[in-house]
């Protein structure tokens, strides 16, 4: 069974010949260095493959772009007025220091604005289709509508905009919702056949139960059934806790989620989970791809993960990290160390 194969049964609901062992991505590891390359060859691995060159904000918004030292300003001009964001680095992180809109009033100025979507590149999905043939599951990250609000407002004025007009988020998430929606369909009928939904995490860990209610069930629930519709996998992605949302977020009908993180850095029981899922969605995690694959010796982590296939028992389930994208060599030395146990037989519920 090849590495693509085993996921998508796993994915699927199905028993594969064992569990697939999946980190995402490379982390920080080169994938042309003799450690990426024996990832590649003895894991099952997720392979991200950038968002096809999807934008909310559309190909003629007019923008300028002003470079400085550890600064870069980007204006945008609206018929309404200008937005502008800023974005700082330093040797040793970035950050954005302002986001495009500050309240209501400047969401109504975007949303005012002409659109014309973006042309579709998929350019770099294909390359890596045919790069890595059956050695594991490319996928092209589609954000959800929720991210148009969510990475255009301050996490604040996000929050803020939430609270006191809701009306006014929800037409902003529907909006973005048709932009994306027309986008998946492209990309279905291109040939494209797994996505990877982000921006759920902005509603669970930010707003609360009724905005998952208000703002992801009308909404990503269809671009889920926009995938289906053409055969493809819609996996979710949803940081933070998940336990008071896994009925709600199962509901959506995506196929699989990731990353079901175990405390501290989030609440899932991950026994509990698959009872509850009961099979509805395959389980993808939940070592902490940074904190505990990437620190942790080789048995520590090895008696993880076989506590993880005790505690999924028979649920769908792909053994993977947390997605946080950081991971070193010494995690890749430690997934194929686990692909390994998992190839003979080390790894079962």
């Amino acid at each position: 069974m090849t590495s693509r194969e085993r996921m998508v049964k796993a994915i699927k609901g199905e028993r594969p010949d064992r569990v697939p062992v999946s980190p995402w991505g490379f982390g920080v590891v080169d994938p042309e260095s003799a450690p990426g390359l024996e990832l590649v060859a003895a894991c099952d691995m997720w392979l991200p493959a950038g968002s096809g060159g999807f934008s909310f904000f559309g190909a003629n918004l007019e923008r300028e772009t002003i470079a400085g030292e550890g600064q870069t300003t980007i204006i945008f001009h609206t018929p309404g007025g200008n937005l502008t964001a800023r974005h700082r680095s330093t040797d040793q992180t970035s950050a954005q220091v302002e986001f495009p809109c500050k309240g209501p009033d400047d969401v109504a100025k975007l949303l005012a604005t002409p659109y014309e979507p973006t042309p579709l590149d998929l350019t770099r999905y294909f390359e890596m289709r045919r790069k890595y043939g059956e050695e594991g599951l490319v996928c092209l990250e589609c954000p959800n509508a929720v991210c148009w609000p969510a990475e255009t407002l301050s996490p604040e004025d996000f929050c803020l905009l939430w609270a006191d007009h809701p009306e006014l988020m929800i037409e902003m998430v529907r909006v973005g919702w048709a932009r994306l929606n027309d986008f998946i369909e492209k990309a279905c009928r291109a040939g494209v056949d797994c996505f990877r939904i982000i921006g759920g995490e902005y509603v669970t860990v930010q707003l609360g139960p009724r905005a998952v209610e208000k703002l992801l069930e009308p909404f990503d629930s269809e671009q889920i059934a926009i995938m289906h519709r053409h055969g493809a996998i819609a996996h979710y992605h949803n940081h933070g806790p998940i336990m008071r949302y896994l009925e709600p977020l199962a509901a959506l009908g995506m196929d699989s989620m990731d990353p079901f993180e175990a405390p501290p850095w989030g609440d899932c029981d991950l026994g509990e989970a698959a009872r509850r899922l009961a099979g509805r969605v395959c389980i993808v995690g939940n070592l902490d791809d940074m904190e505990v694959v990437d620190k942790l010796p080789a048995d520590r982590v090895l008696a993880l993960a076989r506590e993880r296939v005790r505690q999924v028992g028979d649920a769908p389930f792909i053994l993977s990290g947390t997605a946080s994208g950081r991971f070193g060599p010494r995690a890749a030395r430690n997934f194929i160390a686990l692909a390994e146990a998992a190839a003979a037989g080390l790894l079962t519920a």
